[in-house]
């Protein structure tokens, strides 16, 4: 048997039925206070939950649609769309279906937003105008204020006029004139010509000369560094596998560092390691005293020792006269062939201008060569970074992505890289800061464990470590 209407537990199929159960449950409101004891009870807290509710709905449409939907018209409600451009131009009187990006930048309340008021208010407006009104009685008898009062003396007494000054074309004006702050014929100091410079330069009037080292940059690299063509998100084959060959030329580069380092450290083949034998006795090496025997013995084997006599110096024999006459002889004979040798030599230098000339054009060519290499590491010692704190710099790992890896669109295209740390890096290498490290955390105090209480009171299980909590 069906349930009447009027029986309190039947669902209304109505629009504005209410849950037979939600009505039941009352949401009661705080009850410490006077006005919350009858809250919500009785056909007068129904009523006005259907008064709010309604309100609510009529608040709600004016806001989405600018006014009741009820009195809304079909075609400012609804659009017409048949899949025909023209037929639905027809069919909607013109209008075309708005796009959904148009939608979303439409405001979202039609309601106009309600007047400032207080834009609209002069301060202190009413005293102004009594003020004007005071004044403007005051001027009809002949009386001014007292700044109208200098302003007609000064100009009576400049004849009734004054001279207007030409004004000057506006910096935005396409038509002004052009200069060299720097030049020398800058116009904004035409006024300092002829004053004297220790005047200019304690009244700081005086430019200051910019430094020659100023002028130049730290590193000729470029700021912005073009990345290579393989690195673009659709490169060629080519391009791409150049990319892939410089990348592996710096791994081999690595790899090769690394096993050099290994090599060094390592044992050489054949060596014995050492013992705790060997090492204790490398440890008192020295430290043992040597007995009395071994010295009585060393000083024996000193003893028996021959020791060398003083050889005599030999005995040196005197010249004759000829001897003497002989080596005079012989040594005038050399001095006048070496005084021939060198006059045969310049007498065939005469004869050797034209080897001169080429061997000279040699030597200019190895000087302008040795030249030209010292200029070429010079350039490319600029070209490094240079060493301005105690770390060195090291370059950025590449960006290269495999050929697996590539992506086919731009929309599965993955970022790679940080436009920050590139920033970053390229001032370490164009030398305009030091390179860095990341500062590490270090803790200043000791940490202290410390058992909770109510973690001894507590049998725990033998195989389950015990808890801890950092004070």
């Amino acid at each position: 048997m069906a349930a009447p209407a009027s029986s309190p537990s039947f669902l209304g199929l109505s629009p504005g039925a209410r849950d037979p159960a939600a009505l039941r449950r009352r949401s009661r409101g705080p009850r410490n206070r006077k006005k919350g004891w009858k809250r919500w009870a009785g056909p007068e807290a129904r009523l006005g939950r259907e008064i709010g509710d309604f309100l609510e709905d009529v608040t709600l449409q004016q806001r989405a649609t600018g006014g009741l939907i009820a009195e809304q018209p079909d075609e400012g409600l609804f659009f017409l769309d048949t899949g025909n451009a023209e037929k639905d131009r027809r069919l909607n009187k013109g209008k075309e279906k708005p796009l959904h990006v148009d939608l979303v930048l439409q405001p979202d309340s039609k309601v106009p937003a309600p007047k400032n008021i207080l834009a609209h208010q002069v301060p202190n407006g009413r005293k102004e105008k009594r003020r004007r009104e005071f004044w403007a009685k005051r001027a009809a008898v002949g009386v001014f204020p007292r700044g109208e009062r200098r302003l007609r003396a000064r100009l009576q007494r400049g004849g009734g006029s004054t001279p207007k000054k030409t004004l000057e074309k506006g910096r935005s004006d396409p038509q002004r004139g052009f200069y060299d702050i720097w030049g020398s014929d800058n116009p904004l100091d035409q006024a300092l010509v002829g004053q004297d410079s220790w005047f200019l330069q304690q009244t700081k009037k005086l430019r200051v000369k910019r430094p020659a080292r100023l002028q130049t940059k730290p590193s000729q690299v470029p700021a912005v560094e073009v990345i290579a063509a393989g690195g673009s998100y659709n490169p060629t084959f080519e391009d791409h596998q150049a990319l892939l060959l410089r990348a592996h030329e710096v791994e081999v580069r690595k790899k090769r560092e690394e096993d050099r380092v290994e090599r060094q450290l390592q044992i050489p083949a054949g060596t014995e390691l050492p013992t705790a034998e060997t090492v204790f006795q490398e440890q008192c090496e020295g430290l043992l005293e040597e007995s009395e025997q071994e010295e009585e013995e060393e000083e024996e084997e000193a003893a028996a020792r021959p020791q060398d006599a003083p050889k005599a110096a030999p005995r040196r024999e005197k010249k004759t006269e000829q001897q003497r006459r002989r080596e005079k002889e012989a040594r005038e004979a050399a001095a006048r062939q070496r005084r021939e040798k060198a006059a045969r030599c310049r007498r065939q230098q005469l004869f050797r201008l034209r080897w001169l000339r080429r061997q000279l054009r040699r030597w200019e060519a190895e000087a302008r060569r040795r030249r030209e290499e010292r200029e070429a590491k010079r350039r490319a010692k600029d070209a490094l970074p240079r060493r301005l704190g105690r770390l060195k710099y090291e370059d950025p790992s590449m960006e290269v992505q495999l050929s697996e890896e590539l992506a086919e669109s731009l929309r599965t295209l993955k970022p790679e890289g940080s436009v920050l740390r590139d920033r970053f890096k390229s001032f370490q290498r164009r030398s305009l800061i030091e390179p860095r490290e990341r500062a590490r955390f270090k803790r200043r105090y000791r940490v202290k464990y410390v058992e909770k209480r109510s973690f001894r009171e507590v049998t725990l299980d033998p195989r389950t470590p015990p808890s801890a909590a950092p004070q």
